[in-house]
């Protein structure tokens, strides 16, 4: 569960980041693509937030549970959107920063795919811990 959990962490805090550090070419490779064209401004800003905040709810304790939730959700996303690129455009540059955007798409698909696995064994595994926060409708009987 730790390396899932340390896995996505390190994916969302290095592809965010990239995609910061190089802000307008992120912006202006996602605008070339037919899908999200119009979109572009609002995602460059987004999606690597998103990635961020991610991350975070990954780190804190309480909040894990949400962050693999969004951790699938999000993957799922991207995945989808690499299936459609690769139906229906023959090249379109990818956005997603890093060494992760030397991908070939059939790489990046089969790289999504792992990793929308690994969020759903992270789930899975994590309904299977005992309840470490106390909840509020148990009583202590003295």
């Amino acid at each position: 569960m730790e390396t899932i959990r340390l896995s996505f962490i390190l994916l969302f805090v290095y592809t965010a980041v990239s995609k910061f550090i190089d802000y307008e070419n992120f912006r202006a490779v996602i605008g070339q693509s037919p899908l999200i064209t119009r979109f572009a401004p609002v995602l460059a800003i987004v999606v690597p937030v998103a990635e961020i905040v991610i991350a975070l709810l990954l780190v804190i304790p309480r909040y894990r549970r949400a962050g693999l939730y969004a951790s699938f959700a999000i993957m799922t996303l991207f995945t989808v959107y690499i299936v459609v690129l690769l139906t229906l455009s023959e090249k379109i540059p990818c956005s997603c920063g890093g060494v992760i955007s030397q991908m070939s798409w059939t790489q990046h698909l089969y790289f999504n795919i792992v990793f929308m696995l690994l969020a759903l064994l992270g789930m899975w595994l994590y309904t299977k811990q005992p309840d470490d926060h106390p909840s509020s409708s148990k009583l202590i009987h003295v």
